[in-house]
């Protein structure tokens, strides 16, 4: 374990899908800067993310924004005490050119290197904003991420639940693709299903009586066949309910089975994490819910629920004051492991 001393600065990167950024992190709570170039408007022509069009975006703007972090951050570079860089999971091209760029700088630097793993960044988001306690459990609502994990100690990872299928962003983006939205469609139906007056009524994906996994390819059929009814009768004005509809179905479930599992485990608090976290129906859910049943529950600042490097820093900070660095032939791991990437107990 690293014996800390003085204060610890990390420069954090993050490139593992659609978004560059960098980030500058004191301590593993405190945010010197954290820029973020976004994709979206280059992506929304194409109806979602085209890797190899990310990878490109990222290798265009990358030094520019380590760059520009570390100036924001108003400290030299021989002052940063690491390097730390997303090294999955995610698409394997546009994490690369961001492992590329920490392991170039840790080298010219002589600086540690920290890999770290996606969802623990978003995970530790809440970190920079609160204190966690352990046991913890957190709900995981990303574009390729649905999932419960159990925190008993500091930078531990248990998985409870996963989805089996479709994650919950990546059902928003194709019911709104459905409903004539374009990308990234998890905005526009959220607004969408909190204007509407009516609802219909849509499925829930329950799955056997103890299990903490989920599954949303059912709703999304469910949701196609409606959309196709309405169409066949040649009725308009029918997107709102449906997407009240799904929304509910979608949120009940994400709810009642996380409540579930901190009830079932013991967990001190409930985290909710990642870009659908920034969802306004669903952090309107946890909170009455979790209230009503005296659960502490933290959700971060909408900044920090879409990808960012400053969670990433967060969560290096873990590895830092273990001493966990990496080698400078760190790879990008597309399915890199959330438990595997666990902090070694001290």
């Amino acid at each position: 374990m690293v014996k800390q001393e003085q204060d610890v600065y990390i420069l954090a990167v993050e490139t593992s899908c659609d978004e560059t950024s960098a980030s500058v992190v004191k301590n593993g709570t405190e945010v010197l800067s954290n820029l973020i170039a976004s994709q979206i408007e280059t992506h929304r022509a194409f109806g979602g993310v085209v890797p190899e069009v990310a990878s490109r975006k990222h290798v265009e703007s990358i030094t520019r924004m380590l760059e520009e972090a570390v100036q924001e951050a108003g400290i030299p570079p021989q002052s940063l005490s690491a390097i730390a860089v997303t090294e999955g999971p995610g698409l394997v091209g546009a994490l690369l050119v961001g492992i590329m760029a920490a392991k170039s700088l840790a080298f010219a630097l002589d600086k540690p290197l920290i890999g770290v793993h996606h969802i623990a960044g978003h995970i530790y988001a809440n970190r920079l904003e609160a204190e966690m306690l352990y046991p913890s459990m957190a709900l995981v609502v990303s574009g390729g991420h649905t999932e419960l994990v159990l925190m008993e100690r500091e930078g531990s990872f248990r998985l409870l639940g996963r989805t089996r299928d479709d994650a919950v962003g990546e059902a928003y983006d194709k019911v709104a693709r459905a409903l004539g939205f374009p990308y990234p469609g998890g905005p526009f139906v959220d607004k969408l299903a909190a204007e509407a007056e009516e609802v219909e009524e849509l499925p829930r994906a329950w799955l056997e009586p103890d299990s903490y996994d989920f599954s949303l390819s059912g709703l999304k059929s469910a949701v196609l066949n409606a959309v196709n009814q309405h169409k066949m009768r040649g009725e308009d004005g029918y997107q709102p309910a449906i997407a009240r509809g799904f929304q509910e179905s979608v949120i009940e479930v994400l709810v009642e089975k996380a409540i579930r599992a901190v009830r079932a485990t013991g967990a001190r608090q409930l985290l909710l994490c990642g870009g659908v976290a920034a969802n306004r129906g669903l952090r309107a859910a946890l909170e009455e819910r979790c209230e009503r049943e005296g659960i502490a529950l933290l959700i971060p600042s909408l900044k920090y629920c879409t990808d960012n490097a400053a969670m990433i820093g967060a969560a290096a900070y873990l590895k830092w004051k273990n001493g966990e660095f990496s080698s400078l032939e760190l790879k990008a791991e597309p399915s890199l492991s959330l438990e595997g990437w666990s902090v070694n107990p001290s």
